[in-house]
């Protein structure tokens, strides 16, 4: 009985390490904005675990979709519990309704890419 009690809290220990990503939202509704709008909006994130977590490239599904993610001093390195955000710029002269995607690389364990989502519709002005 100890030796699996053991063998399960070692394996809780090795699964829980490394790097997690965690963002407020993985989505942001623009509304309904005027023509030449604000274009940018923020997804906040914080890194939740216990190594750094690296952002590799991120990249918007379409041209009008621009994202930036590098810190001030150009790093896109985020220590355990350090916050940052991924900054989006929308192409608000393109009248009509829209929905596109961001696509995060990291170094997560799982390799997977993470998928940001903005959406809205912009008018034209009144």
């Amino acid at each position: 009985m100890r030796k699996l009690l053991l063998c399960i809290i070692l394996l809780i220990t090795f699964v829980a390490q490394g790097q997690t990503m965690e963002f407020e939202s993985q989505t942001v509704d623009y509304g309904v904005i005027e023509h030449n709008a604000d274009p940018f909006r923020k997804f906040k994130f914080t890194n939740t675990g216990d190594k750094p977590l690296i952002i590799k490239s991120v990249k918007g599904s379409c041209g009008c979709t621009v994202p930036s993610y590098k810190k001030e001093d150009g790093s896109s390195q985020w220590n355990p519990g350090e916050t940052g955000t991924i900054t989006v710029r929308y192409a608000t002269n393109r009248i009509g309704n829209f929905i596109k995607n961001i696509i995060v690389i990291t170094n997560l364990p799982d390799n997977k890419p993470i998928i940001l989502t903005i959406k809205g519709n912009v008018i034209e002005n009144k």
